[in-house]
Order: C-alpha cells, then structure tokens, then sequence
C-alpha cells in the first residue's frame, strides 16, 4: 500500500461529479448563446444525445417546506459549510504519507517482496470488486449509508495497521482501503443532492477546495510530525484512527438526501419515466406488470443504450482512451513509488523520510496546474492528440528517470511532476467529455471508464506485480511502466501527426479555387473543338 492513496484519489478520481456538472453546464450556456465556430453537423455530433436528457436533471430546493428565502439561503449555507468541514476532516489521515515505511520498518518487519508482491496488490482487486456494487448502492441508498461504510472502512484499515502482525492481516488492510476507494463517489456526488441546481459550481467548487485542503493539511501535519517531532510512525497512526472515528462521528449527522441521480428522482421525472416506460411497453405489446422495478432497470438500460451511441462521438472516444489507459498507468505508479524511494533511500532515520512533504508540494502543484488547464484555450478538436501525446511522452520520461536515478530528491521532483502533468488533463478530460452529455450519461460515462481503467490496472497487477504472475521486484515495474507510457505516447502522437495532415490537406482543398459546372463544360467543349481542329489540319 501507497501513501498516496488519500491524495491521489480525493484529488483525483473522486471529484469527476464536480468536474461533469460545471463541464455540462458550460457546454450549455455555450450551445445557448452562440454556435462554435466548429460546429459539426447534428447528424454527427449530437445523434447520441436523447431529447430528454439534453436538459439537466430539474432537481428541486432540497429544503422542503414554505420556508423564506432567507431561511432557505440559511440552511443552504449551514448545509455546504457543514460538507466542507466533513470533506476536510475525513482528509486527515497524517500517517499514510508513511505506511510503507512503517510496514518495512523494524516494529513491522515485513519483507519488500512481501510488499510488493503480496500485500501490494489486493488493493487492485478489491477496488475492481467493489467499485460497480459500490457505485449502484450509493445512488440507491442515498449517499449516506455508503459515506458510513467508507467510514468504518477507514478505521477498520488504521486498526489493522495497529494491531495486524501478518500478510493476512495487512491484506485484509488493502481490502478496506478499496472500499474506501470506491466510495469516495458518495461525497463527490452527495453534494449535488442537497443544493439547489443555481448552486451548483459554487458547492462544487468549495467542497473540492475543502478536500484538497485536507490533503495538504494531513501530508504537512504528517512531515512535521516525523520530522520536527520525531514522532514514531505507530503514534501517527494512532493519531490517523482518531481523525478517523471523529470523521465517522461526523457522518452520522450528515442529513439523508430525498433524491439521487438514477433511481431515487423527484416525483414529477418519475412519473414522467414511468408514463414514457407505459407507452414503449403497450407500443411493444409487453404486459404491465412491475412497472416500479422495471422502470429502474429502465433507467440503466436506457442509459447503457446511449452510451453505446455516445462512443461514437470521436472527441468523446479519443479522451475516454486517454482516461482509461493513462489513469491505469498513474494509479499503478502511486501505489509503487513509496517502495521505489525506500529501495532508492532505504532511511534508518525516521526523520529523514520525507514522503509527506513531497505529497503535499504534489498536491499543491497539481492543483495549480489543475486551475491552469482550465483558462488554456486551444482548437482541441485539431490539437487533442498532440497534447495528450506529448504529456504522455513526458510521463514516460519521467517514470525512467525515477527508476534510473540513485538521487532520491530526483526522484521526488519527478514524482511531483508526473503527478502534475496528469492533473493538468484531468479537468480538460472532463470537459471534453461531458460538455455535450447530460449530467446522468456523464456520470454513468465516467463510471465506465473508470471501471476499464480499473480492469486494465488489474490484469497489469496481476501479470507482473502478483506472486501468482511475474512477481518482479519495483525497479522492472518501473520499466514495464515507462515501456508502457512509450507506447501510448507514439500511439497518439501518431494520431496527432493523421489528424494534422488531414487537416491542412482539406484546408488546401477548401483554398483551391473551385471551377463552376458551366465554365467547366464550356472548358471541355473548347479543348475538344481544338483537338479536332488540330486532326484535321
């Protein structure tokens, strides 16, 4: 297990909700004033998209009641101030900036193939196991039964880590730590819920500050622990478990919203899905038995069905590749590096393990260039393979220079690079995405695509990290890594160097003078009375 599960997760994967909604609205407020400049036919770009869904989800004030306005503004207020404090808090975990050091450390003494090997890789396929179950019971349940599994999952995990003297036990670890994983989509879509729709980037925005803010907070707590305090990694973890079960505490006074995305709508989009499902079943002759059960698998179903049309959406395709092949690659670095800079500087002293500090300038780096990306305006539908493949180029230089040199400050910087260069696509992934869907398509486009990535990252696992498979030591995983980005980055730059030349050679077509059918018939007829004119003579 990584240090940088918390970090690279929260700030990562689990805000794609956010990303959606702010993407989906921009899209639409862009398609309301003014036509892009690009714009391809509706025939081409937008046949996936149904009449129903094209709007956003109509979702009502979440308070309920003849309340004021300002009694109302109140209560929202209250409502998002308490969600940014439970998403800080619950981001306060000091000490796993330092849990492989602490399992490969003298109180702990396990062996790095243990680690690497054995430990390691149940967090992939616990993630794999529980994210599609987890996804569909935090719509169905309502967020918050599933914010409180992810609780007790935390402290299951820091309880392990405590008292767990064996693989057994440190895998049984990974397992929660996957839950916990998977349920990070409860918070990032739980917010969306409870506020009004005008409401929305602005509890998106906020929410993600308070997360992020977390993040930094815990791995700057944690480094200074270690490093000014001297503070043994077991107390920090101690101190992790009592942010743990204050978080819990927290979650228990969540309020329980009404409405959820898919299967839990207001009444009058449900009585509008059922009164669509009644009239496709009499068209097809169908009884009309369970209507309510069946109207949920409607849902999905109909769902599954656009998305089958949306791949076809190229723009949609080519950032969904990216998100599946790239983020399977990143999150297979984050839960190696921390074995990378212990076989790089295997420290006796604890004070000279500075993985918090590195987590933190991460952090705030990738926020930095996360904001960046969002103000870059290009011709993304010329330039999207160029990007991507040149990033892509960048991380694979990066993953080689990480597991080449012996300078561990060097590889720190590296690692916060890589970090970096990946969070800087990430917004405009989203954007791409979810600019032309709507708020449900996105989410459930995302799930799948998180859900390949994860498969992907499992099979990888599984060949060349298990001891089942391969079982190679970190330093040749960093090199299947590095193999791994070289390919995806000549893939897309070649991608790029197609769509280029197309480009300039329709351009050139576009700019060569076009001859009128007229002038090109009387062209034909002239050039055939001389050529007569030439054989009789």
């Amino acid at each position: 297990m990584t240090q940088n599960k918390s970090d690279g997760q929260a700030s990562e994967e689990s805000f794609t909700m956010h990303g959606i909604q702010m993407a989906s609205e921009n899209g639409e407020m862009k398609e309301q004033q003014t036509p892009s400049k690009e714009q391809h036919s509706p025939n081409e770009e937008q046949q996936f998209i149904p009449v129903e869904l094209q709007s956003p989800v109509e979702l009502p004030s979440p308070i309920e009641g003849k309340e004021s306005p300002p009694e109302e503004y109140k209560q929202w207020k209250f409502l998002l101030f308490y969600l940014c404090v439970y998403g800080f808090m619950t981001q306060l975990r000091p000490g796993e900036s330092f849990i492989t050091p602490y399992l490969l450390s003298q109180e702990r003494n396990f062996t790095k193939e243990q680690v690497t090997n054995e430990i390691t890789p149940v967090l992939s396929y616990s993630y794999m196991a529980v994210l599609v179950p987890v996804f569909l019971l935090t719509d169905y349940l309502r967020y918050k039964p599933v914010l409180i599994l992810q609780s007790l999952s935390h402290i299951s995990v820091w309880l392990l880590l405590i008292f767990g003297t064996d693989v057994i036990a440190m895998q049984f670890m990974e397992f929660f730590y996957g839950i916990t994983m998977a349920a990070r989509v409860a918070y990032s879509s739980y917010i969306f819920s409870l506020v009004s729709p005008t409401n929305y980037q602005r509890a998106a925005g906020y929410s993600r500050s308070s997360v992020l803010m977390g993040v930094f907070v815990s791995a700057v707590l944690g480094q200074l622990c270690i490093s000014l305090a001297g503070v043994p990694f077991r107390t920090l973890n101690y101190i992790s478990l009592g942010f743990m079960i204050l978080g819990l505490f927290l979650t228990l006074f969540l309020q329980r919203p009404k409405r959820s995305l898919f299967f839990n709508k207001s009444t009058s989009k449900q009585q509008n899905g059922i009164h669509l499902f009644e009239e496709q079943k009499a068209n097809t002759g169908a009884k009309a038995g369970g209507l309510c059960s069946g109207w949920r698998d409607f849902v999905i179903i109909r769902m599954l069905m656009e998305l089958k049309g949306a791949v076809r959406h190229p723009r949609l395709r080519l950032w969904s590749l990216w998100w599946i092949f790239n983020s399977a690659g990143y999150y297979l670095m984050l839960y190696y590096v921390q074995i990378l800079w212990n076989t790089i500087y295997p420290a006796t002293d604890n004070k000279k393990v500075y993985n918090g500090g590195v987590d933190a300038a991460s952090t705030l780096l990738g926020a930095i260039t996360s904001f960046a990306a969002g103000h870059i305006k290009i011709r993304w539908n010329l330039w999207s393979e160029l990007v991507i493949g040149l990033v892509t180029a960048f991380q694979a230089g990066l993953l080689f220079l990480m597991n080449t040199t012996d300078n561990i400050w060097v590889c720190y910087v590296a690692y916060i690079l890589f970090r970096s260069s990946y969070q800087f696509l990430v917004p405009i992934a989203i954007f791409q995405i979810a600019s032309n869907l709507s708020k449900e398509l996105c989410a459930l486009v995302f799930g799948v695509n998180t859900f390949f990535a994860t498969i992907l990252k499992t099979i990888i696992t599984i060949i060349i990290a298990d001891k089942r498979g391969l079982a190679l030591s970190v330093h040749p995983q960093f090199y299947v890594y590095f193999a791994y980005f070289t390919v995806l980055a000549v893939l897309f730059l070649g991608a790029a160097a197609l769509v280029i030349i197309r480009h300039y050679h329709a351009e050139r077509l576009k700019d060569k003078p076009q001859i009128p059918p007229k002038a090109e018939t009387e062209q034909k007829t002239t050039s055939s009375s001389a050529a007569i004119c030439e054989s009789n003579a």
